[in-house]
């Protein structure tokens, strides 16, 4: 096993690879910028080494710097996390190049299922239900018009390089399609520098609804069963569960089954997450595949009892999975609310600063993956999550009831969050009952 194992991020995930690493006996070296250089991370590694000043792209997304760190340390393997790197074929391919093991996989998969144009191409030659839209990028205006006509609005514009709802638009008539597409691109080039763009139906009220998958070296590939993420407000997750409410055994494995296959398709090895629209006559469609652990892997850890960050780490050492398909058995129901250093009164606006106490909520079935202390600085530099509060009961009456005690006793005091909104959101019919869409908090009757 590793020795030594770098981790490239920061915040609730750094700790949580930390944890995961300890309990395996690894040590561990964290990376910070100069605005987290009393972050909880830092001060829970072994090690710690400066990679750069406050802004991330001197930082987080230093490659070079992160190698030599990595040299430096004599660690060799590096685990990112979510979000900067870790969807980055170019340093997956760098730490290829200087024999450091990339925690996740390799360059080729990473670019291939990071582009959504290509990625939808590949699933449409293994016979994986994609919403009807454009076979790979829109060249022109004219061919667009077309594709547009025959398909049916509304339509939605995407980026091929896109992500936290950048580069997309919906469109309801032919009259909008050329701004839309125009915009679109300009977006994309300045989000990802990439403005590829290609097309897709809108489907109206859809929940999304994703699916992790493992998958180890030497073809063993099995699901983990589902999370429903459809609780989002600007494509950004807010609260997601397992499992999916409205969801039929029938439908799980059918569902399950066809992720398996899509992984397949990619030849994918590590943990990964196939994300589906889910239509409300139970059609599904393949949306894209995340390459990387997920913010919300904590509900699937909380029904099969599995620890995602040690499964990814012993399969990137080579190790074969040592669960089957017919071993994983889902027990009661989890729910996760993400916990944001933002103001819902004021358009959710980012609220960094001073964090004077924190008292975070405990008791049975419940879990807090946080960086937060009393007195800690929240950065405005980077993404506003606090906190992850997930909670497990044996139903989803039980787990929503301690999802709200436990959201009742989280105190964060010295700057403005969401708890309010995320216990209001309890108590409203559509999240209830279970059958709530994308939509639900801006108003929307489609998905972007």
């Amino acid at each position: 096993m590793f020795q030594k194992i770098l981790i490239a991020n920061r915040g609730e995930i750094a700790v949580r690879i930390i944890r995961a690493c300890r309990e395996m006996g690894i040590e561990t070296v964290a990376v910070y910028s100069e605005a987290d250089k009393e972050a909880l991370h830092v001060l829970m590694a072994d090690e710690a080494i400066c990679i750069g000043p406050n802004k991330s792209k001197d930082s987080y997304l230093n490659m070079q710097n992160i190698i030599s760190a990595t040299v430096l340390t004599g660690a060799t393997a590096i685990h990112p996390g979510f979000g900067f790197l870790a969807e980055n074929g170019s340093f997956a391919r760098m730490c290829e190049d200087c024999n450091i093991t990339f925690i996740g996989p390799d360059a080729d998969t990473i670019e291939l299922l990071g582009s959504k144009a290509m990625a939808r191409e590949t699933m449409q030659k293994a016979g994986i239900p994609v919403v009807p839209g454009s076979e790979g990028e829109i060249d022109n205006i004219k061919d667009a018009l077309k594709l547009a006509d025959s398909i049916g609005y509304p339509v939605m514009i995407k980026a091929s390089a896109g992500g936290g709802g950048k580069g997309m638009r919906a469109v309801f008539g032919a009259s909008d399609l050329e701004r839309a597409i125009i915009s679109a691109k300009n977006e994309a080039k300045a989000a990802f520098g990439d403005d590829k763009v290609y097309m897709e139906k809108l489907i109206i009220n859809p929940k999304h609804v994703e699916f992790q998958i493992l998958a180890d070296k030497y073809g063993n590939i099995i699901h983990l069963g589902e999370r429903d993420c459809s609780v989002q407000r600007r494509n950004q997750k807010l609260m997601e569960e397992s499992p999916c409410p409205i969801m039929s055994k029938e439908l799980r494995a059918k569902m399950g089954n066809v992720a398996v296959k899509a992984a397949k398709a990619a030849n994918y090895v590590n943990a990964g997450t196939i994300e589906f629209l889910l239509d409300c006559h139970n059609n599904f469609y393949f949306m894209e595949m995340n390459t990387r652990i997920q913010v919300e892997h904590p509900v699937t850890e909380m029904i099969t009892g599995i620890d995602m960050i040690k499964e990814q780490i012993r399969i990137a050492y080579g190790e074969k999975l040592s669960y089957r398909q017919r071993d994983i058995e889902f027990r009661g129901h989890s729910i996760e609310c993400r916990i944001n250093a933002e103001d819902p009164k004021r358009g959710f606006l980012p609220c960094p600063g001073l964090v004077e106490n924190v008292l975070f909520p405990g008791g049975l079935g419940v879990r807090v993956d946080s960086a937060l202390y009393p007195g800690y600085m929240v950065p405005p530099c980077y993404d506003s999550m606090l906190a992850k509060i997930i909670v497990h009961g044996r139903n989803r009456e039980e787990a929503i009831s301690r999802m709200k005690r436990a959201l009742a006793e989280l105190v964060i005091d010295g700057i403005e969050t969401n708890v309010d909104f995320q216990y209001e959101l309890f108590e409203r019919d559509e999240i209830l009952s279970g059958y709530y869409h994308t939509g639900l908090i801006e108003g929307k009757m489609y998905n972007e």
